[in-house]
């Protein structure tokens, strides 16, 4: 059941991504990166079973960041998909900043919320400081090893290339950043482990199947469905 989950989940998820660019372009982007940051880190304090191993949620949505980031490189260029790994990083911390304000006030006697809440945020200091530690080092990397490659390979047919060869290697740093900072102490080593390899096996999938995502993309925008970019193939080499 968790499997069919899993793949709903992942073509729900992708939908929304190409619906928020398809009506908003570059907007659309900027919107869905802290979207997909603060959902992942709310997602991440479930651990699940999928596919025989376990698992923590928040790998689908969180992943999409990364397609977001590399369809700005993509499209837009290096420098606004900076900006959107900048507005992800700015949202994670106000988020954090605010729901732990939020706890600090006394309920009232009908509340029925505040275990809730803290059973939730109140893990999210050191959660928060994980996934912005991951989020920071991987989608900087994501970004930069997207340009370098789009420059050493600029070939409309090497797509493909780029947005999985960056993504990946981005999110193993992601993975592994994140899994020691939130997770070091609250489990045995060699759950860590096993939390590791399926956190970064699922977002490798995720990787693999956003390919045809961002080739839809380009087809919106070479024929004119995207109003803020230009119908040619100059995107792509520009720096905007």
């Amino acid at each position: 059941m968790n499997e069919l989950l899993w793949i709903g989940s992942l073509l729900f998820t992708f939908s929304l991504i190409l619906l928020a660019f398809r009506l908003w372009g570059r907007l659309g982007l900027f919107i869905w990166v802290p979207i997909s940051v603060i959902v992942a880190n709310i997602q991440v304090t479930k651990n699940v079973q999928l596919l025989g191993i376990e698992a923590t949620l928040g790998n689908i949505i969180y992943a999409t960041s990364f397609l977001a980031t590399d369809m700005l490189s993509e499209f837009y260029g290096k420098r606004e998909s900076m900006r959107a790994v900048g507005i992800g990083f700015f949202s994670l911390l106000a988020m954090t900043a605010m729901m732990q304000l939020s706890l600090l006030y006394s309920p009232a006697a009908s509340d029925q919320s505040q275990a809730n809440l803290v059973a939730i945020f109140s893990l999210m200091p050191r959660i928060a400081l994980a996934s912005l530690a991951a989020f920071l080092v991987s989608n900087v990397h994501d970004v930069w090893a997207y340009d370098l490659l789009r420059r050493l390979q600029p070939s409309r047919g090497m797509l493909w290339l780029r947005n999985t060869l960056s993504t990946v290697v981005s999110q193993l740093f992601d993975t592994i950043i994140f899994v020691l900072i939130a997770f070091w102490g609250r489990y045995a080593p060699a759950t860590l482990l096993q939390i590791v390899l399926s956190t970064y096996l699922l977002k490798a999938l995720v990787a693999l199947a956003d390919t045809p995502c961002i080739y839809l993309a380009r087809h919106w925008v070479e024929s004119k469905q995207i109003s803020d970019l230009p119908a040619s193939g100059e995107y792509a080499h520009k720096e905007r």
